[in-house]
């Protein structure tokens, strides 16, 4: 059962009881002030359990964010940092009270886990207006998070808690399908793995198998202790399950948000690294959520570390004071739009006021295929390549100025395979006056590339409502086969991205059949990911089920003509 500490002017009920709907109860811990005014709530509910300590779960991660960003651990004993979730001892003397729900079936939370169901959409609502409506809430209720934490934000959104007041998704993938397990309907496999890595381990039933908390004292993965057989029955085969279902359907809409039903006040915070997961699902909410209220940020680094740094957390701060305290402190005037602006060497923030910038220079830069080069095709070529190859890349001449690249990218390719389909992967990259690439440090990967794109040709098929000439927006409903040798033209989503390309510098377009490498080996790995680290950070695409050679490995042409047919598509801030 749970008990209540002291330390100093912070209050803390563990393992607090929060019953579901279904009689299920759940648990949470509260960081509140000592005092007895009430006051707004910071809440999440996710599955990397409460009482593991972010420095203890996640030891390379913490090490390397403390040691470049010493503001993240100054001013705090770090005693209760967790990971992805705010720091009570940092947010509580502000007036605020955190509370970290354990998921279903995760952590000290028992039941079924089936991640992102609309069974866990329930319970994060349940847990909402539970919080609510406690006598130490001033009956608002705001969420905050990361990854996980944003993820599940956008779709309890789409249920309307009543004392849900605003929300702060700090990279929070959206749409199910298209951000998350099928990039351009190729499927990713990262989540097969993350299951393994990081909800597996800290299970509810583990009990007396798992770790202990040093600072509650209670064991964090619950206290009963099941058998390797009984914890399978409580768990559903979640990478399996993906893989059943290939095209965009109920079961992916299920778990994706219902934009018209996001009307909340929300901070979308995307990073430009975050390549394979996050940064569609930030910008596409700004682009399409129904809220009046609603601002953007992108920045870079590590996909946690500016969660934490001052930076962040000062502008998280102001946010929930304006619309969980009604503090008049100019978050109401403040530009829809801020971007920490990439340069090969640093950031530089900027306010906008919309996403796409409204003077945007939409340009489209041609395949040469003769060169191999991104200039006005002068002659038809058909270079080609094997699928499961390395593929082709475009490269332009220097630039005769600063150039830069902000916003989303597309590119339209006329595409035709030796088999019935045909898997593209896009990467769009600068290289320097000496013909090295630039990578930047992502949200996973130390080495990522500055935009990257992906397409299954038979899932070319456009939703005609929601695309723009910028955004292909495909429908994912249906297969087209290739037939073979015959070509047909394909419009290819690159996430968006923000660059400064230096004058003398390059950009380039790699039309690839497998993910981008930076190096055949790093050996750059970290504690929570199986693979080393090589350039996509855990989002590959390297399931042999999805992509079985006989159809994938066949030999891939680009058609290319002189009047221009394929291209890339940028948007060049003047």
């Amino acid at each position: 059962m749970g008990h209540s500490t002291l330390e100093g002017h912070m209050r803390i009920d563990w393992d607090v009881e929060v019953a579901m709907d279904d009689g299920v109860v759940l648990r949470a811990d509260v960081f509140r002030p000592s005092g007895d005014a009430p006051c707004p709530v910071l809440l999440t509910y996710g599955p990397y359990a409460k009482g593991l300590a972010f420095q203890i779960g996640y030891p390379s991660a913490w090490t390397r964010m403390v040691q470049e960003h010493p503001d993240v651990a100054y001013g705090s004993t770090n005693r209760h940092q967790n990971w992805e979730v705010v720091d009570p001892e940092k947010w509580v003397p502000h007036g605020y009270i955190c509370v970290r729900v354990d998921s279903r079936g995760t952590g000290r939370s028992p039941g079924f886990i089936d991640h992102f169901s609309p069974r866990e959409t329930q319970d994060y609502y349940d847990c909402i207006e539970w919080a609510g409506m406690q006598p130490w809430c001033n009956g608002k209720v705001g969420l905050s998070g990361v990854s996980y934490y944003g993820i599940n934000q956008w779709q309890v959104a789409s249920r309307q808690p009543p004392h849900l007041a605003a929300m702060c998704i700090w990279e929070g993938a959206a749409d199910w399908y298209r951000d998350m397990t099928h990039h351009g309907g190729i499927l990713s496999t990262f989540w097969a793995n993350w299951y393994d890595m990081q909800v597996k381990t800290v299970q509810y039933g583990l009990g007396a198998r798992g770790p202990r908390s040093p600072v509650s004292g209670m064991l964090v993965c619950g206290d009963e202790t099941l058998g390797d057989d009984e914890l399978a029955r409580n768990r559903a085969s979640f990478g399996d399950d993906i893989l059943a279902h290939p095209l965009d359907g109920d079961y992916h809409r299920a778990r994706s948000p219902d934009w018209s039903r996001v009307n909340v006040p929300f901070l979308s915070a995307a990073n430009w690294g975050g390549q394979g997961l996050h940064p569609r699902g930030n910008f596409e909410a700004f682009m399409r959520a129904a809220s009046k209220d609603k601002w953007l940020e992108a920045h870079g680094l590590e996909h946690w570390t500016h969660f934490y740094t001052d930076y962040g957390r000062d502008l998280q701060l102001r946010f929930f004071d304006h619309f969980l305290k009604g503090e008049k402190n100019g978050w109401g005037e403040t530009k829809r739009v801020t971007l920490q602006v990439r340069h090969v060497d640093r950031f530089e923030q900027r306010e906008e006021n919309e996403w796409p910038l409204a003077r945007s220079r939409w340009t489209k830069f041609y395949l040469d295929g003769d060169k191999l080069s991104l200039e006005a095709p002068k002659d038809k070529a058909a270079p080609s390549f094997q699928g499961f190859g390395d593929g082709l890349t475009f490269l332009s001449v220097p630039m005769s100025r600063d150039t830069e690249i902000t916003g989303p990218l597309s590119a339209h390719l006329r595409v035709a395979s030796t088999t019935e389909d045909a898997d593209l992967f896009l990467v769009f990259r600068v290289f320097s006056s000496d013909m090295r690439e630039v990578t930047f440090m992502g949200a996973i990967d130390p080495h990522t590339p500055v935009a990257q794109g992906w397409l299954r040709a038979s899932h070319r098929k456009i939703d005609q409502a929601l695309t723009k000439p910028w955004w292909p927006y495909h429908a994912h409903d249906e297969v087209r086969p290739l037939t073979p040798g015959i070509p047909v033209d394909l419009d290819i989503e690159l996430w968006p991205t923000s660059i400064v390309v230096p004058a003398g510098y390059r950009i380039a377009l790699s039309v690839r059949g497998k993910d981008y490498e930076w190096q055949k080996t790093t050996g750059t790995r970290l504690s929570n990911f199986k693979n080393e680290l090589l350039g996509c950070g855990p989002f590959l695409h390297n399931d042999p089920r999805d992509r079985p050679a006989a159809v994938f490995d066949g030999v891939t042409t680009l058609h290319i003509d002189a009047e221009g047919t394929n291209y890339i598509l940028l948007p060049i801030i003047d």
